[in-house]
């Protein structure tokens, strides 16, 4: 099945370029322009970076990245400019704003296409998107973020706490414990073990990935599929997690690798029969990126909506993107129909909401 998905899905891109190279001119797609703009949410404080990219036919791109204070946008200004949105492919991996880049390079082939981002990438692979955040009841997915151990090896009371929170959930909702990376070895595996007849979609972030054999012993010890990828930013990671059989579904930050880089994972991870809950921890247009990724790729599994706790902080997510992409139904997000990401960027909000 999948290897039908797939060459569907290479035909239907090349059906696509095609379909680009007919209707616009040769050097229509070429970069005059790339603004950069970080955003902070006035209550968390959480910030990320907005990309805008200009083409000569005067298509606009929107794209999202992780803030990074020392990135310099006219170094990405001097090596763009005069490049054609096409070649999002050759984005060099130390670039601080690839991510950006590849997004809002997709959402401007889409646009002169006229077709939705995840069909430029070969979908879709499904008519809506399953997502979640916690707590919020659009998305009926619980999260149990584990308790910060008071100190090494945690005996029965600590793994009594971590029952009673399971407990909590109710019957028939699906959870999701988050570790933080925080836990020992020996301590995720314990706590895996106490949690295995809850049957907890994942144990994310259950210690630090860089011990091989340590998370083998878990892996070993607990049937509770395991998750990684927060803060990984080498795919080399991801590949030796999958070669040693250690990782049961991988969590790759979109706002590092973007839409391009998290599909190039998301079929190495196929080859090991591996899903993909890919992890967005910025704004509303990653969000967006975030659903058309999504639809491209078989494997893909569920979808976190990082929307903040705080209603101000919501707000200002809605008045920077329409439309409201974030809103669930039944625990789904929609799948738009319109050319590119198919969202419109009210400039003005990301201006108003300018980190300084």
């Amino acid at each position: 099945m999948h290897r039908i998905i797939r060459e569907r899905r290479a035909r239907l891109s090349r059906h696509l370029a095609l379909a680009v190279a007919d209707v616009v001119k040769p050097d229509a797609l070429d970069i005059t322009e790339i603004h950069g703009f970080s955003v902070r949410e006035p209550v968390s404080k959480n910030q990320y970076a907005l990309l805008r990219v200009t083409t000569r036919a005067g298509w606009i791109g929107w794209g999202e990245c992780a803030h990074d204070p020392d990135a310099d946008i006219k170094t990405l200004q001097a090596a763009w400019t005069g490049k054609p949105a096409h070649a999002y492919a050759t984005i060099p991996p130390a670039s601080p704003y690839r991510a950006a880049l590849d997004i809002a390079c997709l959402d401007i082939l889409g646009k002169a296409a006229n077709a939705p981002v995840y069909r430029i990438l070969g979908g879709p692979t499904r008519n809506k998107v399953r997502a979640y955040s916690w707590p919020h009841e659009d998305f009926p997915v619980s999260v149990i973020e584990l308790p910060r151990a008071a100190s090494r090896n945690q005996g029965k009371a600590y793994q009594n706490q971590i029952l009673a929170l399971a407990n909590a959930v109710p019957t028939d909702r699906d959870f999701i414990v988050i570790g933080n990376g925080s836990l020992t070895p020996g301590d995720a595996a314990s706590v895996a073990r106490t949690l295995e007849s809850k049957y907890p979609l994942w144990f994310d972030e259950p210690c630090a990935h860089s011990n091989i054999e340590a998370l083998r012993k878990i892996g070993d010890e607990t049937v509770v599929p395991l998750a990684f990828g927060a803060g990984i930013d080498d795919p080399g990671v991801f590949q030796t997690l999958l070669r040693e059989g250690l990782i049961d579904l991988v969590r790759p930050e979109i706002g590092i690798f973007g839409i391009s880089g998290v599909r190039r994972m998301a079929a190495l991870a196929e080859t090991y029969y591996v899903a993909v809950a890919p992890r967005p921890s910025g704004g509303p247009v990653g969000t967006a990126a975030a659903i058309h990724l999504a639809a491209s790729i078989p494997n893909f599994f569920i979808q976190q909506v990082p929307l903040p706790a705080e209603e101000e902080d919501r707000a200002m997510r809605r008045e920077i993107v329409s439309p409201a992409l974030e809103t669930g139904k039944d625990g789904f997000l929609q799948l738009t129909t319109a050319p590119g990401l198919g969202i419109t960027v009210n400039e003005s909000a990301v201006e108003k909401y300018h980190a300084s």
